[in-house]
C-alpha cells in the first residue's frame, strides 16, 4: 500500500515523497448521542482509514489530491486564502486542520502537496472526516517539525468541524482518532477529556461493520435538532436538579423527576441520554471482566434505545440490526455513529462471519432493495506517520 501511494504521489504532482502517514477511522462500541449530552463514550480507533503521502513546497502554494475523489482533480489554495468554499469540497477539512494552526502560532510558512487515500467507505459514519482532520495534522507536525501534542490536535480537529464545516459535533470522533491505541477501547469523559483505555479483546468473536449504503449526511441529518431537544429537557430539569448535564443523572434520579420535563417527545430523548450513559459504564465493566455476554446485551439495549427513545435508526439500520441479532454466533448488534443510516456493528463469532454476512446481506436486499457492505474491523493504533 505504502509504496502505490508513493508512485500515485509521484505521477499526480511529479516530484517524489518518501513520507507517508495514516489516521483510522472510528466505531463506537458504545455510548451514543452522549458526548454532547456530558456523558461517556466508548470509541475504538479501527484498521480502516486514511492514508497521506506530502511534501513541503517551497512556495505558497497548497496542492491537495484525493484518489478516492479523483474525477475533481488537484485541488488548489494558497497559505495566505484558507477559508470555507463549497466548490473546495472535502478540501475544506484540511484546510480548516491549516487555517487554525496558524492562527494558533504554529509556523507553517511553506505550502504543500498532501496526497490523501481513504480505506472508509463515503458517507458511512465512520468518521472520515476526523481521519482526514487527524492526518493533516500528523502531516503538519512532522513537515514543520511543530511538537504539537496529539490532544490539541483532536481539540483541532473539532474546531476544525464545529466552526470552519459548521456541523454541531462533539469530541469523540478527533478523540478516538487521535489517541486510539491497538486493542483498546478508550472510556472518555467528553466533559473533563478524562480517559482511560479498556482492553479490548474479544477472543473468539470479531466485529462485523455493515454498512447500511444509506448516506448519512451529518450537517444534513437531524442530529442538530436531537442536540437542541437535550438541552431543552435538560434546561427544565435544571429548575429543580443541580446539574450541567444530562450526563450527571442516574436511571433513578431521572426517572423520579422526568415529569418536570413536562413533554413526552423530549422525555424519551433525555431517557435515551441518561440510559445509555449507565450502559457505557456497564459495558466498560464487562469488558474489564471478559463478559462478553453481557456486553452482547448491552448492545441489544442501546439499539433499542436509539430505535424508540431516541428515534435515530430508520428502516435500513434496524433491518440489518434486526437480523444480525437473530443469526447464531452473534452476541449482540446495534447501530454506530450518529445514525440515520450509516453503520451497525455488531460482536460475531470468527468461525461465524461467512454465514452471518451471507444471511443477513440477503435479508437486507430483499427488504431494502439493494445490497449492504459489511467489513471486519480490528481495534488499531491512533493517527501517526508509518
Amino acid at each position: 500500500m505504502e509504496d502505490e501511494l508513493k508512485k500515485l504521489f509521484h505521477s499526480i504532482f511529479g516530484i517524489e515523497s518518501k513520507e507517508v502517514y495514516f489516521a483510522p477511522g472510528r466505531i463506537n462500541l458504545i455510548g451514543e448521542h452522549t458526548d454532547y449530552n456530558g456523558g461517556y463514550v466508548f470509541p475504538a480507533a479501527i484498521t480502516i482509514g486514511t492514508y497521506g503521502v506530502a511534501r513541503r513546497r517551497e512556495d505558497q502554494k497548497i496542492r491537495f489530491y484525493s484518489d478516492n475523489f479523483s474525477k475533481l482533480g488537484i485541488i488548489e489554495c494558497s497559505l495566505t486564502d484558507l477559508v470555507y468554499k463549497e466548490e473546495h469540497d472535502w478540501t475544506n477539512y484540511p484546510k480548516g486542520m491549516i487555517h487554525y494552526l496558524i492562527e494558533q502560532g504554529y509556523a507553517i510558512d511553506h505550502g504543500m502537496d498532501i496526497l490523501f487515500y481513504g480505506t472508509i467507505p463515503n458517507g458511512a459514519g465512520l468518521s472520515s472526516s476526523a481521519s482526514i482532520e487527524l492526518l493533516t495534522g500528523v502531516i503538519l507536525n512532522d513537515l514543520f517539525d511543530l511538537t504539537i501534542k496529539m490532544l490539541d490536535l483532536v481539540i483541532t480537529g473539532k474546531r476544525v468541524e464545529n466552526h470552519f464545516i459548521g456541523v454541531n459535533s462533539g469530541i469523540m470522533d478527533q478523540f478516538a482518532i487521535g489517541m486510539g491505541k491497538q486493542n483498546h477501547a478508550i472510556l472518555l469523559d467528553t466533559n473533563t477529556l478524562d480517559h482511560e483505555l479498556v482492553p479490548a479483546n474479544f477472543g473468539e468473536y470479531v466485529i462485523v461493520i455493515m454498512n447500511t449504503n444509506k448516506r448519512r449526511e451529518l450537517a444534513d441529518s437531524k442530529y442538530n435538532e436531537r442536540r437542541a431537544e437535550c438541552e431543552l429537557a435538560l434546561s427544565r430539569l435544571q429548575k429543580v436538579l443541580p446539574i450541567s448535564s444530562l450526563g450527571e443523572l442516574t436511571q433513578e434520579v431521572f426517572e423520579r423527576n422526568k415529569e418536570i420535563i413536562a413533554d413526552a417527545c423530549l422525555i424519551k430523548r433525555a431517557r435515551h441520554a441518561v440510559s445509555e450513559n449507565q450502559r457505557t459504564i456497564k459495558a466498560k465493566k464487562a469488558l474489564v471482566e471478559n463478559d462478553l455476554q453481557q456486553f452482547g446485551q448491552l448492545l441489544n439495549a442501546s439499539h433499542a434505545s436509539l430505535k424508540d427513545d431516541y428515534e435515530v435508526t430508520g428502516i435500513e439500520l434496524d433491518t440489518l440490526v434486526e437480523a444480525a441479532q437473530k443469526q447464531s454466533g452473534v452476541l449482540g448488534a446495534r447501530m454506530t455513529g450518529a445514525g440515520f443510516g450509516g453503520c451497525a456493528i455488531a460482536l460475531v463469532k470468527e468461525t461465524e462471519q461467512d454465514h452471518f454476512i451471507k444471511q443477513v446481506g440477503q435479508i437486507y436486499q430483499e427488504k431494502i432493495g439493494y445490497a449492504a457492505d459489511f467489513y471486519i474491523a480490528h481495534v488499531d493504533d491512533g493517527a501517526r506517520k508509518l
